[in-house]
């Protein structure tokens, strides 16, 4: 008997009202069929039963520990449930989301109030059911997320063509292509695996179908009606994820209903999450679930509505376990004052000293630029999981293919937190061009620690177009463009320089244009706006009491990562290769054993762009004694000038023999991509 007082339902079916089942884990709170509960979902196409089962046993439990039940959904098509995914973030998703939340509400050991939560898709989607107003949803805590599909996730950023794109295309395919658990679905498991696999779509397609900011992005973009979601919501990132801009977005598009908790983390839950130091996030989701689900007077809605830990001085390493920074707090967030950099000299200086201010004769201060289509292999992942290098290391190298301009050594420090914007003119001979800028902090010994960057696809200058209406640049023709860049939050240290770098390239991280014309910027035009930190309170945050939460499982093979850049001089191409080995790893609880290796290799020739080639494969394992399944999973992404080409696979296997192979195969035309 155990001690704990709470008790786990292994699984338990969840019916919609189209007769599919939805495989669900609940952690219990002891009597709450004498007490109702309060309830907090999480609804993911992540497999309960394997994928997400380390980070739902280090919360749940905790949960349900303080009388709120955990409800873990596999969405349509994934883990245990019935059916096939149709997609991302789509309108049937979203439906049956609602509908579970009902289910929810109407059991007998609930007391009708949900809340919603979860990190990337969980986190996109507890915001995103939030829009459509379900009753008995309540509140929502939504971890590295976004608020606008197509401008801040994985696919395009400011009309450039993500790299991440493929890859998740590649990483969802593997997903959706492992098989249901025989033991909570019987004998079925193979008829579930196999409409799976003849049915399952290949992401990247609709992606590519949709390559300007169409209906197709605005849907589940809550941008676009913020009004829509009425309950509270606390939004959580990291800096050193692709999804730092979310709190800011939702604390400026919903300031009476959220809140921001920004740390120095990867793409993980706060209280396991690294650099560190981590946050105690059980702590703040049962103060949030117990305001919101149960009326605890507890002042959770007193909380600041900004809370940002500020790095300080950070050096890029190949691996970063603590982060030096301080935490502050802001009671309410209001645009920041920004101070204003200017180039005078071939250097930024401070614009409150009017001499930098003064502008050349037009033309005198005109610089050519096109960066080596390798610049940009010191960028790391668009988001990250581990603190190596994921994140983004020493820029020197990439600063080599850039147009770099530095100030002089800082005579006090200097505090950010927001988004940074850069202005200027630039001129292209091309339709468009991409343009990355990154804001850096170089050290007394001339380590170059990357703030902040932000991307432009020339063509989606025009910020009032919404990113559908791009235009091709006037040849030759000056034109005043504005990048905005990813928030921060840094101290630059006195006697630190602050440098701007801009390059035309940022591979693999963005994709080049076909072009490769490169520009011509107007040096004296440079308007670069920092947000300046302002009025703060210094705060203590909580760490977590447990500070190793995550359960651990029996290890049969090792884990392994490999990272590495490697240039063929001869051949004049440049590889980037990621080779991620989960290890093969058996739960106590279920004997169930998994393996996941993703083997992915990008590659370009640094002066033509149509020579880009990005492969992913991914291998799946998943077994148990006398039983075994093996999914193997291709994706490659190629381009000419004027198309993408896109190719795919999956192979099926069951213990030793070949059960199912589907392959897809297209060309797609660029659209100003």
């Amino acid at each position: 008997m155990s001690d704990s007082p709470y008790s786990v339902i292994e699984n338990e079916w969840i019916t919609l009202k189209d007769g599919t089942r939805l495989a669900a884990r609940i952690w219990m709170p002891d009597g709450a069929d004498a007490t109702p509960v309060p309830a907090v979902l999480e609804f993911l196409p992540y497999r309960k039963r394997d994928g997400t089962s380390p980070r739902d046993e280090s919360t749940y439990p905790v949960f349900a520990a303080a009388g709120i039940a955990g409800v873990r959904v596999d969405i349509r098509g994934s883990g245990d449930s019935d059916g096939v995914i149709d997609g991302e973030y789509t309108p049937l998703e979203l439906a049956n989301a609602c509908e579970v939340i009902a289910w929810i509400a109407d059991q007998p050991w609930s007391n009708g109030s949900v809340g919603m939560m979860g990190i990337s898709w969980g986190g996109f989607n507890c915001l995103q059911v939030a829009a459509l107003q379900p009753p008995a949803l309540k509140a929502a805590i939504s971890i590295a997320s976004t608020v606008d599909r197509y401008n801040d996730d994985i696919h395009y950023k400011n009309g450039c063509h993500l790299s991440a794109q493929l890859s998740w295309a590649g990483t969802m395919l593997a997903y959706q292509s492992r098989s249901p658990d025989p033991e909570l679905v019987g004998d079925r498991w193979r008829d579930m695996w196999l409409e799976r696999l003849e049915n399952e779509p290949f992401f990247l397609e609709d992606w590519l179908d949709h390559q300007k900011r169409d209906d197709f992005w605005k849907h589940a973009s809550i941008c676009e009606d913020f009004a829509a979601v009425k309950i509270p919501s606390m939004v959580m990132a990291g800096w050193a994820d692709g999804y730092r801009n979310t709190p800011l977005r939702a604390i400026e598009g919903m300031p009476d209903r959220a809140k921001a908790l920004i740390g120095p983390w990867v793409h993980k839950y706060p209280h396991f999450a690294w650099p560190k130091p981590r946050a105690d996030f059980h702590g703040e989701a049962i103060r949030w679930w117990n305001r919101w689900l149960r009326d605890e007077e507890n002042a959770a809605e007193d909380l600041p509505q900004m809370r940002a830990y500020i790095l300080d001085a950070v050096k890029p390493a190949a691996r970063r376990d603590h982060d030096n920074g301080f935490w502050i707090a802001k009671k309410s967030w209001q645009a920041p004052e920004m101070l204003h950099y200017h180039v005078r000299d071939d250097r930024l200086m401070d614009a409150r000293n009017a001499e930098a201010i003064i502008r050349a004769a037009d033309g005198e201060n005109s610089v050519f630029l096109k960066s080596p289509l390798d610049t940009g292999t010191a960028a790391g992942e668009y988001f990250t999981l581990k603190p190596d290098a994921e994140m983004a290391i020493d820029q020197r190298g990439d600063d080599a293919g850039s147009l770099c301009f530095d100030s002089q050594a800082l005579k006090k420090d200097l505090d950010l937190l927001g988004r940074s914007e850069i202005t200027l003119d630039v001129a292209c001979d091309a339709d468009w061009a991409n343009l990355c800028v990154r804001l850096v902090d170089v050290h007394p010994d001339g380590t170059a620690a990357r703030i902040a960057f932000g991307v432009l696809n020339l063509a989606h200058r025009n910020p009032d177009a919404n990113y559908n209406d791009p235009q091709p640049m006037p040849k030759g023709e000056k034109v005043t463009v504005k990048v905005v860049l990813d928030a921060c939050g840094y101290r630059i240290r006195t006697g630190h320089k602050l440098r701007v770098a801009i390059s035309t390239a940022y591979w693999p991280m963005i994709l080049p244009d076909p072009f490769n014309a490169g520009v011509t910027i107007d040096t004296a035009s440079i308007d670069l706006a920092l947000p300046l930190l302002g009025d703060h309170e210094l705060i203590d945050m909580p760490a977590p009491e447990n500070p190793d939460p995550l359960p651990k499982y029996i290890e049969h093979q090792p884990a392994n990562t490999r990272r590495e850049v490697r240039r063929n001089m001869t051949a004049n191409k440049t590889d980037y290769c990621i080779l991620e080995d989960t290890g093969l790893f058996e739960h106590p609880g279920t004997g169930l054993s998994t393996r996941q290796i993703r083997d992915e290799t990008w590659t370009i020739s640094p002066d033509d762009p149509t020579s880009l080639r990005g492969h992913a494969l991914w291998t799946c394992d998943i077994e148990r004694e006398g039983w075994f399944t093996r999914t193997v999973c291709s994706a490659t992404l190629t381009c000419s000038k004027t198309d993408w080409h896109i190719e795919a696979s999956v192979i099926a296997v069951e213990d030793d023999r070949e059960v199912h192979r589907k392959t897809w195969n297209r060309t797609i035309p660029r659209d100003f991509m």
